[in-house]
């Protein structure tokens, strides 16, 4: 017979009158299969918001690889830094010459946003000058995978970028391009990747029938071209800003970006929004500097400092813990109105990436962020349970090799269980 391992889930209220207080404990037997520990790493921490009690705790201490959980990470460093509007550029004048620097910001002539204001502010200007200087970040990622060089989820990370750092290649009226800058580049056959490794020359059968974003090569030169066709005018690149005070251009309300980011999980978003970030703390653009500044001045009651190499948690060099996960959490819970608040987390049973799991039966009851890498599966957030307690879990799973459908499934069985029983 199959062996079976038993958690033991201790519910605790406590009820106060005015000349004593007791306790009621209600303990439930949860039963999984042995693979689920024995055979994979899993980490659980449940905590109750209203009077910070641990309901659950396993392996919350322990380092576990979180996938896209570190995106919350990263929204919590946003909110922070970040006011209203996304910082779009710094700019200045010098005789008759506008001069501008990037400022990381991912949402100029992206895809997704529909708000130009950049290109609105930059048209009337006749002598345009671009410094790329700034960034100190490699384009990608430590412990990025080298070979994913092609596919539309690691776009390179710049200073300024552009169409989102991607080619987007429609299979329509003989095949649409954009930016139209790489039409010529695109050649008509079916190829083991979707780019060469070293060029922006992009490959699209003809047979193909859906749409996809390539990431392209970025370079202060490509970034000039691109900004010249779309401005039909001539622009310099330069190699120092004027020693002048520089203003700063808005784009689009940041909580759409954190909200693509959340929902889509997009990584190029979530990488250049730490980029961002450090844009307001100086004209050096740096997602390290962001990452260790919001360490020290935000989270140094973290009692496991995480190991926090990117915005988006492409890297397995990531290391954070389930209780790291549920301090970041409770400080947005307690920071952000719940209306706001969940309005940047999927939600069970709803459209996003939990559509089809944790449902509930008529409302969402479980708001959380989810992230996932081949043999790894993590999920973080709010659950509301049946009696109406809003509850903050963390729930990692390392190193599985079943399908994560399975894993999924059973995640959703214990998270049920904690929704209905206290």
């Amino acid at each position: 017979m199959k062996k079976v391992i038993a958690f033991i889930f201790t519910l605790s209220v406590t009820i106060g009158c005015v000349s004593t207080k007791r306790s009621i404990k209600t303990s439930a037997k949860y039963k999984l299969p042995n693979s689920f520990l024995e055979h994979q790493f899993t980490g659980l921490l449940v905590v109750n918001t209203q009077n910070n009690d641990t309901l659950f705790n396993f392996n919350s201490k322990k380092y576990f690889t979180p996938a896209s959980n570190t995106k919350i990470f990263t929204l919590y460093s946003a909110l922070q830094l970040l006011p209203n509007n996304i910082p779009a550029l710094k700019y200045t004048t010098h005789n008759d010459t506008l001069f501008i620097q990037g400022t990381g910001d991912p949402t100029l002539l992206h895809t997704n946003f529909a708000d130009n204001q950049t290109i609105a502010f930059l048209k009337p200007h006749k002598n345009i000058a671009v410094y790329v200087n700034n960034f100190e970040d490699e384009k990608y990622g430590q412990g990025w995978a080298w070979d994913d060089y092609s596919y539309y989820y690691q776009p390179e990370k710049s200073s300024f970028p552009i169409y989102g750092n991607v080619t987007t290649i429609f299979n329509t009226n003989g095949g649409n391009v954009i930016p139209s800058y790489f039409k010529d580049s695109v050649i008509a056959i079916p190829f083991k990747k979707n780019r060469d490794l070293a060029h922006n020359r992009f490959y699209f059968s003809k047979t193909r029938k859906d749409t996809i974003q390539i990431p392209f090569k970025t370079s202060g030169n490509l970034l000039v071209k691109l900004l010249e066709k779309k401005l039909n005018r001539k622009i310099s690149l330069v190699t120092q800003m004027p020693d002048k005070k520089k203003k700063i251009l808005f784009s689009v309300k940041s909580d759409s970006v954190f909200k693509r980011m959340m929902y889509d999980s997009d990584n190029f978003i979530a990488e250049q929004l730490l980029v961002v970030g450090s844009s307001t703390l100086s004209d050096t653009l740096s997602s390290d500097f962001t990452r260790k500044y919001i360490l020290k001045n935000y989270l140094s009651d973290l009692k496991q400092a995480p190991r926090w190499v990117d915005g988006s948690g492409l890297s397995r060099y990531n290391l954070f813990t389930p209780a790291a996960m549920v301090t970041v959490l409770s400080k947005l819970y307690k920071e952000i109105p719940k209306e706001r608040l969940y309005d940047f987390f999927p939600a069970g049973g709803m459209k996003g990436p939990l559509k089809n799991n944790f449902s509930g039966n008529f409302t969402p009851y479980l708001f959380a962020k989810s992230g996932s890498l081949s043999n790894n599966y993590c999920l973080s957030g709010y659950l509301i349970t049946a009696s109406g307690k809003t509850l903050i879990f963390s729930f990692m799973n390392n190193h599985f090799r079943r399908s994560s459908a399975e894993l999924k499934k059973e995640m959703e069985t214990i998270l049920e269980h904690i929704r209905d029983t206290y």
